[in-house]
């Protein structure tokens, strides 16, 4: 595994500078990381790219974990722009995009993004240059469904985050009196640049009604103890999304790459598996 940054000309956003890490090889894979940060997502990483068939690359978005976030860079619109970049600049093609909570979100936007290219390929488009072939949308953020609100992430201590994030909240559970000054600084600035992208709705109402444009193979995965992210919106993703393919993973709630990461990988290669290789579609 590599680490390495990049910085990247996005159009509208100027010089972004991308960290991120380069495991395995095989059918590219973009992994996206939500509000927890990549380590949230690192051990997830390392168990596709240990299968010999997936090449991983795993970003830091600018902001997390002190990567610089460009004044730019304010949007989930905005880091979809910068993760099409990446793709293009990497030269990779037919990318499965694997995101979590924010990053599903990400995966979303990049999929209703590479869908408008694919309908008009005539158009050139920096946000999406038909890179990506399938998306997985693992307990994403984003929707805004009255029914069943995203909770209130930023009112929430840590023990309560716990309790609505897991299955099993005991074997997740952090002690805040464990932590040095510098991890409590870490962590709050990763929930500030969290605030930044995803608002205190973490939701954007015009989502929903752009679902409809997506063409590519999706896939919606959700955890079925989930109370950050209530499990309507999963099926509310999953309609709205044409041929959408919705699982569930009993136990496991918002998090399901850390509590259940082997049944996790086993359903996205069922996915990855059950359709035609898509790797060579773009260009």
């Amino acid at each position: 595994m590599t680490t390495s940054t990049r910085t990247l000309t996005v159009a509208g956003l100027g010089a972004v500078p991308v960290t991120f890490t380069d495991a395995g090889s095989g059918r590219p894979v973009l992994l996206l990381h939500g509000g927890g940060g990549p380590v949230s997502v690192a051990g997830f990483g390392h168990l596709l790219s240990a299968s010999g068939e997936a090449r991983v690359i795993t970003p830091v978005h600018p902001g997390f974990d002190a990567a610089p976030r460009p004044g730019r860079v304010v949007s989930i619109a905005s880091l979809a722009a910068v993760y099409a970049e990446l793709l293009h600049d990497l030269g990779l093609t037919g990318a499965c995009v694997i995101g979590n909570s924010i990053g599903g979100w990400i995966a979303a936007e990049l999929a209703v993004a590479q869908s408008a290219v694919t309908h008009n390929p005539v158009t050139h488009s920096a946000v999406a240059d038909r890179r990506v072939s399938s998306v997985v949308l693992v307990n994403a953020a984003g929707l805004q469904t009255d029914a069943a609100p995203f909770v209130d992430f930023f009112a929430l201590t840590l023990d309560q985050v716990a309790d609505l994030s897991y299955f099993n909240p005991d074997a997740f559970r952090l002690d805040p009196a464990t932590f040095s000054a510098e991890r409590k600084a870490a962590l709050a600035a990763n929930r500030a640049t969290l605030a930044v992208y995803g608002g205190t709705t973490m939701a954007d109402a015009s989502l929903l009604g752009r679902l409809s444009s997506i063409s590519i193979p999706s896939l919606v995965v959700w955890g079925a103890a989930d109370r950050i992210v209530p499990l309507e919106h999963a099926e509310a993703y999953a309609r709205a999304i044409p041929g959408a393919q919705l699982r569930i993973i009993t136990e496991a709630g918002h998090l399901p790459q850390l509590e259940q990461p082997a049944e996790l990988a086993a359903v996205i290669a069922e996915f990855t598996g059950s359709r035609p290789d898509a790797s060579r579609a773009a260009s």
